[in-house]
């Protein structure tokens, strides 16, 4: 369930407020050297302004590779290029723009939830085996159940406060 929320944290970070955050191109893939790379395994990223990241490409070969994966990426940005380094200028948000990441971050926290929720029916699942073997009586059981429905409230808790921040940060201006 933690490395649901980590993951949940890490795509959340990813999306795009009205600062400049490098976080922002972690999950963008590029296609170099016959593999899916990271950009900050290409080269350096860094953010001068609010409102810029820029990107100094290591190799000169990769930057339209690192231009055409920005641009397919879903963030919405225009890569301007100069020689190795590949700029960023990170637009104002608008009212529509606002509504429409509100609602990414609402599925996004729901397919955690639902992660969550699998592995706490894999939990259970695993405590009816115990039961049928006698390995567990049923007064443990039910005092496991309980426990893991507890440990769920709480992961689950944790995503919609995240959500939550997520929200009033993007609807911010």
């Amino acid at each position: 369930m933690d490395k649901s929320i980590e993951a949940f944290s890490k795509e959340l970070s990813s999306l795009r407020t009205g600062r400049a955050n490098s976080a922002m191109l972690d999950l963008v893939k590029v296609d170099v050297y016959g593999q899916q790379m990271p950009i900050n395994q290409i080269g350096s990223i860094t953010t001068p302004e609010p409102r810029m990241i820029n990107i100094q490409v290591w190799d000169q070969n990769n930057v339209s590779l690192v231009d055409a994966a920005i641009k397919k990426s879903e963030l919405g940005l225009n890569p301007q290029i100069d020689g190795q380094l590949i700029r960023l200028p990170i637009p104002e948000l608008n009212e529509e723009r606002r509504t429409e990441l509100k609602k990414m971050i609402k599925s996004m926290g729901e397919k955690c939830k639902v992660s969550i929720r699998n592995i706490r029916r894999d939990a259970n699942d695993e405590l009816k085996k115990l039961l049928k073997s006698k390995k567990i009586g049923e007064d443990e059981e039910k005092s496991f159940e309980k426990s893991v429905q507890n440990i769920t409230d709480k992961h689950i808790q944790i995503v919609d406060e995240k959500v939550s921040s997520k929200e009033k940060e993007i609807m911010t201006i």
